[in-house]
């Protein structure tokens, strides 16, 4: 009996890195750290006693509005990094830095939100008294668990063209909702003030 040494192959992948096919680890895993880490940022929130405050910047009238300030700053950024993914998928025209551009606006983009969040988690925590700070609450925590899966898949090779725009469009859709149910609120209930 002899054996086709092709046959062997087509059972098996093959060990050379070129010839794997994509393992579902590699979309399983960011989905599970999205999912731990916004779970863990609102039980820490709902079971956290909400200290009131955790610290002020100068030049502000209060801390609500330095966070309103800092959101406005997070969704400005993260409008700039929507705007260079456009040039770097060939939607817009873009110079040879959108590149650049689209990795530091978002560095600066999450820079900005992290105080934000900070503050909001530890002073105010995990909030449910009505409708407008649930689900800021809740997209909140979204965010950074959004924000944690595409960094993660940032890294991976070979993933569908699709995946990106869509989790990038998850993170900048939901950044928007909290900034509109937070900063904006505020702008319009207490003036644009500092």
């Amino acid at each position: 009996m002899t054996v086709d040494p092709n046959a062997l192959t087509q059972d098996f992948p093959s060990p050379q890195p070129g010839h794997r096919r994509p393992g579902a680890a590699r979309y399983v895993v960011p989905a599970l750290v999205a999912g731990a880490v916004a779970v863990a940022l609102g039980v820490y929130g709902k079971v956290h006693d909400p200290a009131g405050t955790v610290f002020n910047l100068a030049g502000f009238s209060s801390t609500s509005a330095m966070k309103s300030w800092l959101a406005t700053v997070a969704i400005f950024f993260a409008l700039v990094q929507l705007v260079s993914a456009l040039m770097l998928y060939g939607r817009l025209p873009g110079p040879s830095w959108s590149a650049a551009l689209h990795r530091w606006s978002g560095r600066v983009a999450f820079l900005v939100a992290v105080p934000v969040a900070v503050h909001c988690l530890y002073a105010l925590g995990y909030q449910t008294y009505d409708s407008r700070v649930f689900l800021h609450s809740l997209l909140g925590c979204f965010f950074f668990g959004a924000f944690s899966a595409k960094m993660l898949l940032i890294r991976s090779e070979r993933l569908p063209g699709w995946l990106l725009p869509i989790v990038g469009g998850a993170v900048l859709a939901t950044l928007a909702i909290v900034w509109l149910t937070s900063a904006l609120w505020f702008f319009r209930t207490f003036g644009v003030t500092t």
